[in-house]
C-alpha cells in the first residue's frame, strides 16, 4: 500500500514542489485509513468466511448438537473465544500493516531519490500525533468484533445440508465487509 501510494503522489508532488510532504502524507493516509479498512477487508475475506465455514461445517456434521446435548455450551466455547481473538488480532495485524506500508512508501521514495532511513521516517512521524494512532486502533478493534460476530453468526445459524456451509462462509465475507465499509464512515455520504 504505502509503495503504491508513493509511486502514484510523488509526480503531483513534485509538480508543487511539496516532494517533503510525501512521507507525512503516507503516513497519515496508512495510519488514519487506509490500514485499518484494507486489513479488516483481508480479514473479513480470510478470517470471516473460516469461521463462517468452519462453524458452518460443524453446524451439519451435528457436532454443535453434540456440544449441546453434553451440556457445553457451545456459545461460550466456539463463538466467544473467535469473536475475542478477531477483536484482539486485528488490531495488531493493523498496526504490523501500517509499519510495513510505512517501509514500502520508504523504498518507493528510494526509486527516484535517495532518502536516509531516518530522516524519512522522522519526517513521517513528525506528522502522526497520538490520537491519530488512537483512533485507528479503536476503529480497528470494532472491525475485528464486526468481523467475529458476523462470521461466527453465520457459521452458527447455517442451514442442515453441505450447501450451506458456502453459503454462510460467502454471506459472512460479503457482510462482514460491508459493516466494516460502513463503520468506517464511507456510507456517511449516502
Amino acid at each position: 500500500m504505502g509503495l503504491i501510494l508513493t509511486i502514484q503522489s510523488r509526480p503531483a508532488l513534485v509538480k508543487f514542489g511539496a516532494v517533503s510532504m510525501l512521507p507525512g502524507m503516507v503516513a497519515l493516509s496508512l495510519i488514519k485509513e487506509m490500514g485499518p479498512v484494507i486489513t479488516a477487508m483481508i480479514c473479513a475475506g480470510k478470517i470471516g468466511s473460516g469461521m463462517g465455514a468452519e462453524l458452518g461445517s460443524m453446524k451439519v456434521t451435528e457436532q454443535i448438537d453434540a456440544m449441546e446435548v453434553s451440556s457445553t455450551n457451545p456459545v461460550k466455547f466456539l463463538i466467544v473465544t473467535r469473536v475475542l481473538a478477531a477483536t484482539l488480532m486485528i488490531p495488531i495485524l493493523v498496526l504490523y500493516a501500517d509499519a510495513l506500508g510505512i517501509l514500502g512508501s520508504w523504498l518507493g521514495a528510494n526509486i527516484k531519490g535517495n532518502v536516509t532511513f531516518v530522516l524519512f521516517f522522522s519526517r513521517a512521524f513528525s506528522h502522526v500525533e497520538f490520537v491519530d494512532f488512537l483512533s485507528a486502533v479503536v476503529k480497528s478493534f470494532f472491525f475485528g468484533a464486526v468481523i467475529g460476530l458476523v462470521g461466527c453468526y453465520k457459521g452458527y445459524t447455517a442451514g442442515r445440508g453441505t450447501e450451506s456451509v458456502g453459503i454462510a462462509a460467502n454471506s459472512a465475507v460479503v457482510l462482514s465487509s460491508l459493516l466494516d465499509h460502513c463503520r468506517s464512515g464511507c456510507c456517511a455520504n449516502y
